[in-house]
């Protein structure tokens, strides 16, 4: 890999010197403290007594960990010192539930006025399933897109929990936090972040409702160019019962795959023509199936054919290209994602593991 140069001395991470304090959860809220966390914020994460020991949770990586009792009077003075001193202040409740705890945007802002207050929800603030329950499958269905994942003439697929409760959940949530940071620069104030994984997902898709805009996608699953159906852009069985997944959209690309699979162009047809695809399924299926993965690998490396093997996450970790570009690390001997993106100047520290005891709530920023 080459070296990259720094424009300038490098610094502590990007964050530093942010201080972030997150109200435990689950879902995506973690997410945006962790994130915050890798770039290099001071993350306190405030849980329930009892609730440290034994956690194996790769995503609380990077925190510091303090224990409260939220009814306890003591306790809750201790925490309202915390969020005094915050920048930031991450919860995950259902509408309400904060400012039954003492701990709303009102009463956080009455006394530190540039506190950014992240809420971080499901269905959002207002509306009538503000205070439903919900997981990622129920948000992305009601916003269109689980409708659109999963072959024709069979139920829709989940993809993962990570459509919602990541792509349009914690990733907007983190986007809101840093530019709420920035536009405090100018104001020197805080602000209330209403992060609904409805919203995030929604403006996740807009390529999709653009191409429904002009007629290039249809509400039929199954039907489309990017939902598995096209046979230049789907996933293709091998002679050892692995994968390889195919994006040979641009007519360049798709010629050199067929002359790595040894296919005749004419065999195959005109590449956008919806009435030839059923039978360049098929001769395509036919041609993958042939070899291993990961001999077609061998044939395809190096080359614009966009052909790749579909590894699993074990096999991920070992890949040649990911261990160069370190997208993987080992914290207490967990194999995990690497923080991300990479920056030339102020690089981002190896994240610290889950911390086995609670610190001391009262010893936590006293200054």
């Amino acid at each position: 890999m080459s070296e990259v140069r720094p424009h300038g001395a490098l610094r502590a991470a990007a964050l530093a010197g942010i201080r972030v304090v997150e109200l435990a959860g689950m879902g995506p809220g973690p997410h945006v403290a962790m994130v915050l966390a890798d770039l290099g914020a001071d993350v306190v994460r405030v849980q329930r007594p009892g609730q440290t020991g034994g956690q194996a949770n790769p995503q609380l990586r990077g925190r510091r960990i303090v224990e409260a009792d939220l009814k306890d009077s003591t306790d809750h003075a201790e925490v309202r010192r915390l969020i005094d001193r915050a920048d930031v202040l991450i919860e995950g409740f259902r509408p309400g539930v904060t400012e039954r705890l003492g701990l709303g945007p009102e009463v956080c802002s009455a006394t530190n006025p540039a506190l950014i207050y992240l809420r971080m929800t499901g269905w959002g603030q207002t509306g009538p399933r503000a205070q439903e329950a919900g997981h990622d499958i129920n948000y992305i269905g009601l916003v269109g897109l689980l409708h659109a994942i999963g072959p024709a003439e069979q139920p829709p697929v989940p993809p993962l929990n990570l459509v919602g409760d990541y792509g349009g959940g914690s990733m907007p949530a983190v986007i809101g936090v840093l530019a709420a940071l920035i536009e405090r620069h100018t104001s020197g104030c805080g602000q209330v972040i209403d992060a609904a994984i409805v919203n995030g997902a929604a403006q996740l898709s807009q390529a999709i409702w653009s191409m429904r805009a002009d007629g290039r996608w249809s509400d039929d699953r199954g039907t489309n160019t990017f939902d598995g159906s096209a046979p230049f852009y789907r996933t293709y069985r091998c002679a050892d019962g692995c994968y390889v997944a195919v994006g040979a959209l641009e007519p360049e690309f798709f010629a050199e795959m067929l002359a790595g699979l040894g296919v005749a162009p004419e065999a195959v047809g005109a590449q956008r023509d919806k009435s030839g695809w059923p039978a360049m399924h098929s001769l395509l299926s036919e041609a993958f199936a042939q070899r291993s993965r990961d001999e077609w690998s061998e044939v395809f490396a190096g080359t614009d054919a966009c052909v790749t093997p579909v590894l699993s996450m074990a096999e991920a970790a070992s890949d040649d290209h990911l261990s160069e570009r370190g997208v993987f690390i080992e914290i207490d001997g967990v194999t995990q994602p690497a923080p991300a993106p990479c920056f030339s100047r102020t690089p981002q520290r190896l994240p610290s593991g889950l911390p086995p005891n609670a610190e001391a709530l009262n010893a936590v920023w006293r200054d």
